[in-house]
């Protein structure tokens, strides 16, 4: 899984721009709260590999009632992979989206560094981030776990699939796009996200 083996040091680099929560007050879960959330996020406890799939397409009610969301369907893969070496379990992120008014299928992914506690504790997240400066999201579960609750205020997007710095984008949350509630579905609604061949077949057969 290409996204869950950065090194550390290129996380410790990159986490000012990851933090999709900054500007909360939050703090570092411990180890047992993090094992707590990634068995909640997997529905049981992750093994070598692990995956989650939530999708949300809106309809046309629900954007009526919000005319400046800009966003119209999305897709959120959420992948962990045990590292051989450190034994540590790695989570990474593929988000998938179209537009309302544009078109063309849009996506993003990075790594997930670090499980984080609101301190009211209320919600606990997993922060995600694109790289050093492609800013990130925030990926909370409902109490029931059925939900993703997704966070962001800037991330950077590529339109079709295409890694090339002139397709580069961001989506930057607006009045009705910071926070997005997808529902928690089978991981084959996920797959058009995953382009690696391998990690496609290990996703199938999960």
């Amino acid at each position: 899984m290409k996204f869950a083996l950065i090194l550390p040091l290129v996380l410790a680099a990159c986490v000012g721009a990851a933090r999709a929560e900054d500007g909360d007050d939050i703090r570092t879960a411990g180890q047992a709260e993090a094992d707590s959330f990634n068995t909640r996020m997997y529905a049981g406890a992750p093994g070598s590999k692990a995956y989650a799939c939530f999708v949300r397409r809106y309809d046309t009610e629900h954007l009526a009632r919000h005319p400046k969301q800009k966003v119209a369907a999305m897709k959120l893969l959420v992948s962990a992979e045990r590292d051989t070496e450190d034994k540590q379990l790695h989570n990474s992120f593929r988000l998938g989206f179209r537009y309302r008014h544009r078109s063309g299928d849009f996506d993003s992914s990075g790594s997930c560094s670090h499980v984080v506690f609101t301190k009211d504790g209320n919600e606990v997240r997993l922060g995600c981030g694109v790289d050093c400066e492609g800013g990130g999201i925030g990926v909370a579960l409902s109490k029931d776990d059925k939900s993703a609750i997704v966070r962001l205020e800037r991330v950077r997007v590529w339109q079709n699939n295409k890694p090339d710095d002139e397709a580069e984008q961001s989506l930057v949350a607006g009045a009705d796009d910071g926070i997005f509630r997808l529902d928690r579905t089978g991981i084959g609604e996920c797959a058009s996200l995953v382009t690696d061949r391998e990690e496609l077949a290990a996703l199938r057969h999960k």
